[in-house]
């Protein structure tokens, strides 16, 4: 659930507001370039490296920066490649499936009303559409919407209530052994759609019989509420680009649980296998949806993502619920990536194995490299002190290049929060990847 906006102190609050975000929107491409423009006059780089080559112990750094950029630069150019040549799947002719559409909800208030009622005016034939709602014994007054829902729509909404909290992929799975339907659709209960969401959701399921999951296209629902909600919107919409490069040799590796769809034929029969999913000797109760994904790709099944296919959500806006969030995510990317590579280098599916190999590698030298260069940094500092500006004016530099994508997409001048994001995540999120490694097994902070 999203924090409250008053939450915020004032001075982010502020941010918000209209006049304010002008002002960003002018300052911030303007204080790039100050900051290019200074730190070049600072002094040469040609002079910071011989500097660094004089000292034995570090004359290393400068060949292992190179390193860094070079495959920074090569996997941003493969994977701009890939997303250049995406196109989503067109709406299918003919009958579609009846759907079975599954939503988990635990102390979520008023907002899964929201969610049902969005799922229910969907531009879906009737009498091809079900709602399982699925109460993981909430605490507050969760189940008093849910019921309001099924007498709103009783012809579409079912309901079932745990006691006692089970966690997420138990109420996942107690939906999925409900429904009926040819595909399974996950929604988090703290989301809504587009009303043409589920006719795009299923078209590549319906044209090409190899698909075994789709990802929706996850926006945020409350981005213009603070700061953090404007820098998480930015981000989201970059995600467009990972899963769009992905979708081209049809291995998406997370199909969210914000929007996703799945063929009944490639999720159960490995159902119980993936709620019983254990690692190192303990449970696996988070990140569900990139568990799922894993399963479904072993199995030989294809994944894609669907641009139109449009949700939103909300998103954490405060720095405690980003952090949370985002070690969930990581505990579970570290855990699935060792899944992967299980199964990556065998005959797993007829084509398209090659590049999720090049893919999969790339990524996982993302993170060390990151800190290799981190650790560059401060040691260069120690140096050559202003080489700190540089390093502001580059990373703002390489953050404007790399919201172009958001440009692309979104053709409005927001990418400026994408822009703030990257220092934020760069001098205040680094610790999350490493202490999700290492707690890998914590089953803490889970998704509910």
């Amino acid at each position: 659930m999203s924090e409250s906006i008053t939450s915020l102190p004032l001075r982010l609050r502020l941010l918000g507001r209209p006049g304010v975000d002008l002002v960003l929107k002018l300052l911030v491409p303007a204080l790039l370039a100050a900051l290019l423009i200074i730190s070049l006059k600072l002094g040469s780089l040609d002079a910071y490296l011989q500097l660094l080559s004089r000292q034995r112990y570090v004359s290393i750094l400068p060949a292992l920066g190179a390193f860094y950029a070079l495959a920074v630069l090569g996997f941003q150019g493969l994977r701009t490649v890939l997303w250049a040549g995406y196109r989503p799947y067109p709406l299918a002719p003919g009958p579609l499936p009846f759907l079975s559409v599954i939503i988990p909800a635990y102390n979520e208030g008023a907002m899964v009303e929201k969610c049902i009622q969005s799922v229910a005016a969907a531009d879906y034939p009737p009498g091809k559409l079900e709602i399982i709602c699925v109460d993981d014994g909430s605490t507050d007054d969760t189940w008093l919407y849910l019921e309001q829902a099924r007498r709103r729509w009783p012809q579409l909404v079912k309901t079932l209530r745990f006691p006692a909290n089970r966690g997420k992929k138990e109420a996942l799975y107690a939906g999925f052994r409900q429904g009926q339907g040819e595909v399974f659709v996950t929604i988090d209960s703290d989301s809504v759609i587009d009303r043409d969401a589920l006719r795009h959701l299923v078209a590549p399921l319906l044209q090409e019989a190899r698909m075994g999951a789709v990802a929706g296209n996850v926006k945020v629902l409350n981005r213009h509420q603070s700061l953090m909600g404007k820098m998480q919107g930015v981000r989201f919409v970059n995600l467009d680009f990972l899963r769009a490069s992905q979708s081209r040799y049809r291995a998406v590796v997370c199909t969210p649980g914000s929007l996703s769809a799945y063929r009944r034929a490639a999720l159960i029969p490995c159902l119980e296998a993936w709620r019983r999913q254990t690692f190192l000797g303990a449970p696996c109760p988070h990140s569900e949806d990139r568990a799922l994904t894993n399963f479904i790709l072993r199995a030989g099944y294809y994944t894609y993502y669907q641009r139109p296919a449009v949700v939103y959500t909300l998103v954490p806006e405060t720095y405690a619920g980003v952090c949370k969030m985002y070690l969930r995510w990581e505990r579970g990317n570290v855990r699935e990536s060792f899944v992967q590579l299980g199964y990556l280098f065998t005959r797993y599916r007829p084509q398209h194995r090659l590049l999720p190999i090049v893919e999969f590698f790339l990524a996982q030298l993302e993170f060390p490299l990151t800190f290799l260069f981190f650790g560059l940094l401060l040691a260069s500092a120690l140096l050559y002190p202003l080489i700190l500006f540089k390093f502001l004016a580059t990373l703002g530099v390489a953050s404007l290049l790399n919201h172009l994508y958001y440009l692309w997409l979104e053709r409005d001048l927001e990418l400026v929060y994408g822009v703030i994001y990257s220092y934020y995540a760069f001098f205040l999120l680094q610790w999350i990847y490493p202490y999700a490694f290492l707690t890998v097994r914590h089953r803490g902070w889970l998704t509910r």
